[in-house]
């Protein structure tokens, strides 16, 4: 088993097939697919990383997904699509408000975040947590095969491990935290805090994307339930939990095959021409989140407009924001602050009809992505707290050309892999913009050996690869308690 102090970028031992030869059964806050009138079955396959990695897995192996729709109150009976079972949760309107924006988002995400805005911590909407997480156990549990394997994802569903082992002892249990998983002193603020480290040590193993996660997490198991912990492996009377590191990616061969494509190729050199043809494209891409840092590098770039040190006739940025948790205060709050900043950036140093900062507060296609990922000569990646951040290796794999810089925040989960990008304290404002100087003003060599470094670490530990790995080691045996 991988335990907690193993590199991130070291691949476990993997066996083709292994994990296969067993039913797979996936669950997660949402199903992989969403509606879509135009296709012969209604529904199309989800955007993300992780509905490309284990869709086609689910494909091969007969396996199942288990999740909500995303339509309030949708009481969807099970059906499939491409090959694969889909079994719906359903969710009421007052659970959408109570256990996804009220105890996930705006409770457990600002925690897990370093608590960068208070949390809030209700007691019905923990009720709510709780309810949707046995509504997942029942369904897992009435639906997964005798001894099945099933993988839970995300910070969503963390009560269901447990639930799920006291009604299915002979199934496979594992977890995977897509988040990050905070020290113990930010974590014991949380008043059901006991609950959610019992929920999660149903597990026969918990991944997390970087070795803080899972030390923080093995620490807060040991402080609040005094359990023995050996080698990565916490010994439990009825079972062994194993806790390791397996930090996802992305599919590299897609990206940089859509990179390729004369369509993309089109469109990457009409972006650059509706831009004015600059010298030099900074580019953000995110959801808009206020653990993403985007006010922080709007306002390093204005200051650097202000001082001189880029030159607005030389430089432009490109910020797409994706809208998303819009019914939460605090992301109503950082849309109007991002906005704000942009206006006032705009208003000092644009000229008639070239703006300086180009801001797109919209979900784009795929399709668009890449070809924006191939125009952007540096790629800002600021988060203060990132579980992985797989922006970041999109740039990387879509640069085809083997050109661009990356600034990437320490503080993301990519940094542990991508040691080759400019990495910044984004705390540090002016760190933050001798970062953006020096990657505007780096030389052709520097660049491109960077980003060389970049490529071959992305291609080398792709999403497949991540998928392999998590349930090699799922299976692989542990010693019993």
């Amino acid at each position: 088993m991988t335990d907690a102090s193993t590199p991130a970028t070291q691949p476990s031992e993997v066996s083709p097939g292994t994990p296969l030869d067993r039913p797979i059964v996936i669950a997660a806050n949402r199903l992989p697919v969403m509606r879509d009138d135009s296709t012969e079955s209604g529904w199309t396959a989800s955007p993300g990383g992780l509905v490309r990695a284990l869709l086609p897995m689910l494909r091969s192996s007969g396996g199942t997904w288990v999740g909500w729709t995303g339509d309030p109150d949708d009481n969807a009976e099970p059906f499939s699509v491409d090959g694969v079972d889909l079994h719906p949760v359903p969710i009421s309107a007052d659970e959408v408000e109570l256990y996804y924006e009220g105890f996930s988002n705006d409770g457990l995400w600002p925690l897990y975040h370093d608590a960068l805005r208070e949390s809030t911590y209700d007691s019905l909407q923990w009720n709510a947590y709780r309810n949707v997480n046995e509504r997942f156990a029942v369904t897992l549990a009435n639906i997964a095969p005798a001894d099945a394997i099933v993988w839970i994802h995300d910070y969503h569903l963390q009560l269901v491990p447990a639930m799920l082992r006291r009604q299915r002892p002979d199934l496979t249990i594992g977890f995977f935290l897509h988040i990050p998983f905070p020290p113990y002193e930010l974590f014991s603020r949380l008043p059901w805090r006991d609950e959610i480290i019992e929920g999660l040590l149903g597990c026969d193993l918990i991944g997390f994307q970087r070795p803080m996660g899972a030390a923080n997490f093995t620490a807060c198991a040991q402080q609040l339930l005094e359990v023995e912990e050996r080698n990565g492996v916490i010994e439990l009377p009825t079972h062994h939990v194993s806790v390791g590191v397996f930090p996802i990616s992305i599919d590299f061969a897609e990206v940089e095959e859509m990179a390729a494509g004369r369509a993309t190729r089109k469109l990457t050199s009409q972006i650059r021409a509706r831009l004015g043809d600059p010298e030099v494209i900074l580019l953000g891409v995110d959801r808009l989140d206020y653990t993403k840092g985007i006010g922080l590098r709007l306002r390093a770039f204005g200051a650097l407009l202000e001082s001189g040190e880029i030159d607005a006739e030389r430089c432009v940025m490109v910020q797409v924001a994706t809208p998303t948790r819009e019914a939460v205060e605090h992301y109503q709050d950082e849309r109007r602050e991002i906005e704000r900043l942009v206006g006032e950036i705009n208003g000092r140093f644009s000229r008639i009809g070239l703006p300086v900062i180009h801001y797109l507060y919209q979900t784009l296609s795929y399709d668009d992505l890449i070809a924006l990922y191939r125009a952007g000569d540096v790629m800002l990646v600021t988060p203060f707290r990132d579980g992985m951040n797989l922006v970041a290796k999109e740039y990387a794999a879509a640069h085809i050309d083997g050109d661009g810089v990356l600034v990437l925040s320490e503080f993301a989960g990519a940094a542990d892999e991508l040691t080759d990008a400019v990495l910044v304290n984004p705390h540090d404002d002016r760190a933050l913009q001798q970062a953006i100087v020096t990657a505007v003003e780096m030389h052709r060599h520097e660049r491109r050996q960077r980003m060389s470094g970049l490529r071959q670490q992305v291609q080398r530990m792709d999403v497949q690869g991540w998928a392999d790995r998590f349930l090699a080691n799922l299976v692989a045996p542990t010693p019993g308690p």
